[in-house]
């Protein structure tokens, strides 16, 4: 495949402020701390904090509405500009003033995350069932405002909680700022394509190797990654600890059996979810190894390597793939997405037209791609584009994001508090619409490397999602008698590759550094895994209704994605009938990988002593 020459877009930030240096963002910047500062009085005045209960009076109902509104716009306010500020050190954590700024930001933002601890202790003081019937604008929140007097129960004293607040500044956030910037920097000695003069590469263009046709490449380039992340490892190890020993501390004190229930409530999903979901997906493993053996033999080694999971595959004789221009990718997802509806289509048309998309990879900017809410509809994509069916996927699976965030437009903040279980609703979908599509395009090698990736991406959904999750329990319980070293990290890790795996990866060509690459163990969520394997399936069991019946799906999507924040994820999957509960679910949504796994085979032309039923 011959790379495609272009210019990819940057995203366009302008529409907020001209930028970081001028005088509209420096006011801006101060109007931020003031307005805080104001929220700050109106708390006071009011008496939003912890205190004892009391009957609901009409003083208290006016209070509500005040605060409550005055606190919507202030968090909406706050949104914009810290994604306005972070959008320079995400694409370039070598900015010195973009950092500066951050992380005076910071600053501001610890105010307001302690006025929202006051707001949750003072929720939880009042009758909410009262208060919904008295307000029109509680009614409207009736959901979250369940949700916070729930999370009320679950607070330290106020003064233990400004001062988890205060810390956690030098603690969680900077122990992820570290992990985001050192990450981000770190430079590879490589030969690009494996001959000509070695260079300096990001680790991020290093990793992408891992999807070049040429084995010898990609083992060089494993190699290369896996001495870098050895290099780098005891300062990440040490924020690895730092956080999980954080979270683990905090979960106690504030009275959850462990952070896996702080997790599951803050995801709205119960351990029978959880667990009836895994089950189904450990059912499937042997399934996708018999997928990696088919790869394998169609890549003629006998057992894949880490470093052959995203090999590009070709039937033999067949001519090289289809290179997909970013002009390419953009006029298919517009063209495809309008086959479920002109709003879907006009929306992507739009996040092209208007420079919502940062696609071009370089040095600072951070691997692998996000969709962040903006303001309004607006959102911004961060992608790191390769001409390749891949890249498309990875650009419909966003625009499912933005979409999502369109659909929460005309809501408050805390409406649309939705949980990272229901934020993979629209991605999924959106993705599975354009895979359809150019499946449904392409002759059988294209659709060999289009199904290819899919699975690729299934696959790390399902088993190595699982694998995450294994590896963030066994390092919970371990990290609450003492830290653990990079070697401990790094069994732990291998552990839970094998355990998920077995047989079909070559046992001493396995990740340990996996740990350190995912930024989701160093974020302020625990369990940063599981909802990803929820959305999956969530999202083919949706798309799998869309088929059975369009018209009625039209009827209730749109408002499913405008509901997330505003109900658990077992209410909203009731709508269409699904009971997350029963392990019915999620074992039809994986019949559709599984469907997938047989259509791969058969197009490789599978050996004559190996079925699609084979198990392992």
């Amino acid at each position: 495949m011959t790379a495609v020459a272009e210019t990819l877009p940057r995203w366009d930030m302008t529409v907020v402020y001209p930028g970081l240096d001028s005088p509209e963002f420096a006011a801006g910047f101060a109007a931020m701390a003031d307005r805080v500062a104001g929220l700050t009085t109106l708390f006071d005045r009011h008496g939003v904090e912890d205190r004892p209960p009391a009957a609901l009076d009409d003083a208290t109902v006016a209070a509500f509405d005040e605060v409550v509104a005055r606190y919507n716009a202030v968090l909406e306010e706050m949104e914009t500009l810290r994604f306005y500020v972070a959008s320079f050190v995400e694409t370039d954590s070598r900015d010195a003033t973009a950092q500066a700024r951050l992380s005076e930001l910071r600053l501001t933002e610890l105010a307001l995350d302690k006025l929202g601890i006051r707001f949750t202790a003072w929720i939880g003081s009042l009758d909410v069932d009262a208060l919904v019937e008295r307000s029109g604008l509680a009614a409207a929140h009736a959901f979250p405002l369940r949700q916070e007097k729930i999370a009320a129960g679950h607070l330290m004293t106020p003064a233990e909680e400004a001062l988890a607040a205060e810390l956690n500044l030098t603690g969680g956030v900077g122990w992820a700022q570290l992990h985001a910037d050192l990450t981000s920097q770190i430079l590879v000695r490589l030969a690009p394509d494996g001959g000509g003069d070695e260079r300096d590469l990001p680790i991020s263009e290093v990793r992408n190797l891992a999807h070049h046709p040429d084995r010898a490449v990609r083992r060089r380039a494993y190699g290369a990654e896996l001495a870098a992340w050895r290099g780098a490892a005891l300062p990440l190890a040490a924020a690895m600890n730092g956080i999980k020993g954080q979270a683990a501390t905090l979960a106690t004190r504030r009275g959850w059996s462990d952070p896996l229930d702080a997790a599951l409530f803050a995801n709205r999903i119960d351990r029978e979810t959880l667990e009836a979901m895994l089950g189904a997906a450990e059912e499937a493993f042997p399934d996708f190894r018999r997928y990696w053996r088919v790869k394998a033999r169609a890549l003629g080694v006998p057992t894949l390597a880490w470093y052959d999971l995203f090999a590009p595959v070709r039937p033999a004789g067949a001519e090289p793939g289809r290179v997909w221009s970013f002009a390419e990718a953009e006029r298919f997802v517009v063209d495809r997405f309008g086959v479920y509806s002109d709003r879907l289509s006009g929306f992507a048309a739009r996040a092209f037209r208007e420079r919502w998309i940062d696609a071009e990879p370089r040095p600072g900017k951070g691997d692998g791609a996000f969709c962040a809410h903006l303001r309004g509809g607006e959102s911004r994509i961060l992608a790191n584009y390769a001409p390749s069916y891949g890249g498309v996927s990875t650009l419909a699976h966003e625009l499912g994001h933005a979409y999502h965030n369109l659909n929460e437009a005309e809501l408050t903040p805390l409406q649309r508090q939705t949980p990272m279980t229901l934020a993979e609703t629209a991605s999924i979908f959106c993705e599975t619409i354009v895979r359809h599509a150019a499946l449904a395009e392409s002759g059988p090698a294209d659709q060999v490397e289009i199904l290819d990736g899919a699975l690729q991406d299934a696959s790390q959904v399902v088993v190595d999602i699982s694998s995450r999750f294994r590896f963030e329990s066994a390092v919970f319980a371990q990290r609450r008698t003492r830290a653990l070293s990079v070697d401990e990290l790094n069994a732990l890790m291998t552990d839970a590759q094998r355990a998920t795996y077995g047989d079909a990866l070559d046992p001493e060509a396995l990740h340990p550094f996996m740990w350190a690459v995912k930024p989701h163990y160093y974020s302020g969520a625990s369990f940063y895994n599981f909802p990803y394997l929820f959305g999956l399936l969530f999202g083919l069991g949706l798309y799998a209704q869309y088929g059975a019946d369009p018209a009625g799906f039209h009827a209730g999507y749109d408002d499913l994605l405008a509901s997330t924040g505003r109900a658990d994820a077992a209410t909203l999957a009731a709508r269409f009938g699904i009971d997350l509960r029963r392990p019915e679910f999620w074992r039809a949504s994986l019949a559709v990988v599984r469907a997938d796994i047989a259509r791969f085979e058969g197009l490789l032309a599978p050996a004559p002593d190996e079925t699609a039923t084979a198990a392992d």
